[in-house]
């Protein structure tokens, strides 16, 4: 199975950040760890490796989403901004997003200008969201460095 790539997950660890004890999040969802949302209680406690292990289960989840839902092919970079945003917004959100159709419509770049639609929450942008939607879209835009050297 595919993974996303460090940068991706560089991306998802800086902008969600590492909360043990849960908390609601800016958008009103009860949360815990990098984010997760799954089976949380309001006072839930949990270890970092448990935070470790909800991370990859929701990333799993995510990069299934990205699999199943995109038509095309997509490089490291581009799955991976697509794996974040996933993971944020959730798999019915992505599924039916206009950045989905026009990717599967091969306009990738409309599909990288609808990254920064999705930094609202409760009707109003949250500049964490608008600058890791940012940062989204630009891993998505990265040309992918082949080593033609064969080192």
């Amino acid at each position: 199975m595919r993974h996303i790539n460090e940068r991706g997950l560089g991306i998802i660890k800086t902008h969600e950040g590492c909360r043990l004890e849960a908390y609601v999040c800016p958008g009103g969802v009860l949360s815990i760890g990098y984010g997760s949302t799954l089976a949380v209680e309001k006072g839930m406690r949990i270890t970092q490796v448990q935070a470790d292990n909800r991370l990859r289960d929701d990333l799993d989840s995510a990069e299934q989403c990205v699999i199943r839902w995109v038509s095309v092919e997509l490089n490291d970079n581009e799955f991976s901004a697509l794996v974040s945003l996933t993971y944020n917004i959730g798999g019915g959100a992505f599924r039916g997003s206009t950045l989905l159709r026009k990717l599967n419509a091969s306009d990738r770049d409309g599909a990288q200008l609808e990254f920064h639609r999705w930094d609202k929450s409760k009707g109003g942008a949250l500049p964490g969201l608008t600058t890791r939607r940012a940062a989204e879209a630009q891993l998505f835009g990265a040309p992918m460095i082949v080593n033609l050297t064969g080192a």
